[in-house]
């Protein structure tokens, strides 16, 4: 009886291979029947017995089962037209019931082994630390930039500790140099792979290093080409010099004497070894090591008559895909990861689409883990997209009528859902995309209930979701997180002339801790003329005071920048209204947008229930950076005796601007503003015109910040405001400026009694900017009140706060123009 139950369910099982069910095991044998019994070994295998049965025997599409296990790739898998199903019939790929089936592009390391080599170059600090494997033996070279431990990523040993950086000296356009302080890289030699990792903007870029010259205090560094040229010819965006705010950040990596801190990595390709600094939770003897080499596992690839159709791919996992472009021919990135292979600016500006334009740029399209070209009807349900180098998804040219549901991107070296068109075929990036037949365009594709976190982790002007020149595209319901661009980006091109792009829908989207690394961006972000887009009842929120930002304040909860129009915006929640709209296009709409909206748009965005499960991989819980939130800005415009500024003049100028609740105030030739203001650096170009020849000066670095509300237990916080704004100078050396600084960071833990003494004196708000040596305070006191009455409170029964003062004293002179003994002064009303 036995027997005969078994040849019944092998004989059962045969019978459904032969239909088109096909499954698929780790262990299977590529030689197999495709049953459960006696699996498929690999999904090419399956795909093309499929295929076969379609072809041989007019099949219905049928369905591939995936048992769980990790089935290691040795190229992309392949979906053709050949494969392709039907409506009723699609071609189903997806993981059997219960299993978690992994196609990954990497491959194992194995034989760790706790170094005893005498390694020149490593750093004391690692001695006795790092274990080593030799490299696996594959096939050619291949330039290992990823490596997992354990599932979470390890790093690539870098000159800086931690989340620090280093600051450009200077950036050097003639000789295509950077200049960079010398230490602490006195003792650095180039090695094969020594790479220039520079924030720059709302971009960074990856150069190889050439050369290293020491001289005094500097050192200079040369790169190869091809990016070197472009690096140095490209406009925008480009190294950031400011006394202000700071230069650009920076960091080598991918050297031995970096090698430092656990989590960190070096791979010695001459030798074929790789070293590694142990995490304390790690045992190498029996840790999972995983390295990246395909950087493609999945392509769907169509032509334009013949496109893939009726596909369904779900409940798998795609990990490990690589990207190794960057070792081979740096990575210099425009925008949103799209790498230029040709810029330079125009001299002069001005071509025939856009007359103001003064660049020319060049892209290319990053590698994805899952790449989708002329395709119809493909569906993604219940994925996840995880430990990739690049883009997780990109549905890249033609793709029409699909979806994007329930799946998983995270921790991803680039954009998460990439899709449309981009110029990426060799079409300038400033032009307008009408192309002359509908089968390249990317259409009526819908995107919703996906949960994109930990994105943009290797090239941090990545976004959540980016879609370029495309229509009629969905993008509903989708929790966006810790990110460190832009959550969702769509168009491309900075023209508001007539392109493809049409009726496009942003909507019931949870967009928070953003922009983590680099500014000028927005929860929301979008390009170029699309007439009939909605973008509407998003709740956005969160965004990261970024540490290297090259403005601290240029960013956005709404942008919709250059050539942007025919939009609609509405009902969008966010905390405040600092939104940008920047050299747009004519007929957009803006109404009830901000934190009037009511709460049921908050309630309703993100996840619809059945997809919450997804929540739980949130990562943004383990980023310890500080929120934003809009503060007023202070502006100081100072002139000589023929250049005060007209008060009348000015307060139009801010009113004209959208400038609210500003405070202005005067002594002598200093005029300063203090108030809330959209793009305090756009004013700042505004305020030069008005008023020529006077210096305008933005105090971007907030040194301190006092608030009732959160350092005064049980406060009653007053309605009204009066803002009282004084200046005075640091003295004029560097050491005491720096004891200045440190006993602000820590006065509410070493001092406690100052922040008390300004509870006592009722004190609203007290904040500290510096611009230069030069200070400017603000206390903000209730209306009606003064200062005077108020200020003696703070050192009453609390002596502590005299021995402050007097403390400060040593710290603090007068400005240019005060009486001898004088520090402070206040700007008061122009009088």
């Amino acid at each position: 009886m036995k027997r005969l139950c078994l040849a019944f369910v092998t004989g059962f099982f045969a019978v459904l291979a032969v239909r088109g069910q096909v499954y698929v095991a780790p262990d299977g044998n590529d030689a197999a029947a495709g049953t459960l019994n006696a699996p498929k070994a690999t999904l090419a295998a399956a795909i093309r017995q499929v295929r076969e049965e379609r072809r041989l025997r007019k099949a219905p599409a049928g369905k591939i089962m995936m048992k769980g296990g990790t089935y290691y790739l040795n190229e992309p898998v392949f979906i053709r037209p050949e494969d392709n199903g039907t409506p009723a019939n699609p071609l189903v790929i997806e993981g059997a019931p219960g299993e978690k089936p992994v196609l990954s592009g990497g491959i194992l390391v194995k034989g760790w082994k706790e170094n005893t080599d005498n390694l020149k170059g490593l750093p004391q600090a690692a001695a006795g630390r790092i274990w080593v494997a030799n490299l696996p033996v594959i096939a050619g070279p291949i330039p290992f930039r990823q490596l997992w431990v354990n599932e979470k990523k390890a790093v690539r040993a870098k000159s800086s500790p931690g989340n620090e950086m280093h600051r450009i000296r200077n950036w050097d356009k003639k000789t295509g140099t950077a200049v960079i302080p010398l230490h602490p890289f006195e003792d650095l030699e180039v090695t094969d792979g020594l790479e220039f990792f520079i924030h720059q903007w709302w971009e960074i870029a990856r150069l190889r290093v050439r050369k290293l010259e020491k001289t005094g205090d500097s050192c200079r560094v040369w790169f190869y080409e091809p990016e070197s040229h472009i690096q140095n010819e490209h406009p925008w965006p480009a190294p950031w010099l400011s006394a202000e705010t700071g230069n650009s950040a920076f960091y080598l990596c991918n050297s031995l004497s970096f090698l430092d801190e656990p989590g960190e990595w070096y791979c010695d390709a001459a030798s074929r070894k790789i070293y590694y600094y142990p995490r304390a939770d790690e045992d190498m003897a029996v840790a999972e090591t995983v390295i990246s080499r395909l950087e493609n596992l999945v392509i769907v690839k169509g032509l334009p008559e013949t496109p893939v159709e009726h596909i369904q791919i779900k409940g798998l996992r795609f990990e490990h895909s690589a990207w190794n472009r960057s070792s081979l021919q740096g990575h210099v990135p425009h925008q949103a990861g799209l790498y230029m292979t040709e810029a330079y600016k125009l001299r002069p500006a001005g071509t025939e689409e856009k007359p103001t334009l003064d660049n020319q740029a060049w892209v290319g399209r990053p590698q994805a883990a899952v790449a989708v070209s002329y395709a119809a009807d493909i569906r993604f349900d219940d994925n996840r997209f995880e430990h990739l180098a690049a883009t997780g998804l990109d549905l890249r040219i033609g793709v029409k009528a699909s979806s994007v549901t329930g799946n998983l991107f995270k921790d991803i070296g680039g954009t998460g859902i990439q899709g449309g068109y981009f110029g990426d075929d060799g079409r300038e990036i400033h032009k307008p995309y009408n192309p002359t037949g509908n089968r390249v365009i990317c259409e009526n594709i819908k995107i919703a209930n996906n949960l994109v976190t930990d994105v943009g982790n290797e090239d941090w002007g990545c976004v959540g979701i980016g879609m370029g020149f495309s229509r009629n595209i969905s993008i509903e319901r989708n929790e966006v997180e810790n990110v460190p661009y832009s959550g969702i980006s769509m168009g491309w091109g900075w023209t508001p002339k007539k392109n493809i792009m049409e009726r496009n829908r942003i909507r019931f989207n949870r967009i928070h801790h953003y922009g983590r690394a680099n500014y000028d961006c927005a929860g929301i972000y979008t390009l170029s003329a699309q007439p009939g887009t909605l973008i509407e009842e998003n709740y956005i929120d969160s965004i990261y005071k970024a540490p290297y930002a090259h403005l601290p304040t240029h960013w956005f909860y709404l942008y919709t920048d250059e050539g942007s129009s025919g939009i609609i915006l509405r009902n969008n929640w966010t905390p405040a209204q600092k939104y940008l709209q920047n050299n747009n296009g004519p007929g957009n709409q803006w109404s009830n947008n901000g934190p009037g909206v009511a709460s049921a748009v908050k309630a309703k965005a993100g996840l619809e229930s059945r997809y919450h499960a997804l929540l739980k991989e949130k990562t943004s819980q383990g980023v310890h950076l500080d929120i934003n939130k809009q503060r007023k800005e202070l502006v100081e415009l100072v002139g000589g005796d023929k250049n005060r500024i007209d008060l009348k003049t000015l307060n139009t100028l801010l009113h004209e601007k959208g400038v609210q609740q500003a405070t202005i105030g005067q002594w002598q030739q200093h005029t300063v503003f203090y108030g809330l203001v959209t793009d305090v650096n756009v004013l700042r170009g505004q305020l030069q015109k008005v008023f020529p020849g006077v210096t305008v000066k933005v105090y971007q670095d907030l040194v301190y910040e006092f608030d009732r509300a959160e350092r005064c237990r049980g406060a009653v916080i007053a309605r009204e405001w009066t803002d009282i704004i004084m200046t005075a100078n640091l003295v004029n050396d560097p050491g005491k400026q720096q004891e200045y600084l440190d006993d602000h960071a820590t006065q509410f833990e070493k001092w406690p009694e100052v922040s008390n003494g300004f509870c006592n004196a009722d004190f609203q708000q007290l904040r500290v900017f510096k611009n230069g040596r030069q200070l400017m305070l603000v206390i903000s006191i209730p209306k009606g009140e003064k200062l005077d009455d108020l200020n003696p409170k703070t050192s009453e029964n609390n002596p502590r706060v005299n021995d402050w003062n007097q403390l400060m004293s040593g710290y603090q002179e007068g400005i240019e123009g005060t009486k001898k003994g004088e520090t402070w002064v206040e700007l008061t009303n122009g009088e």
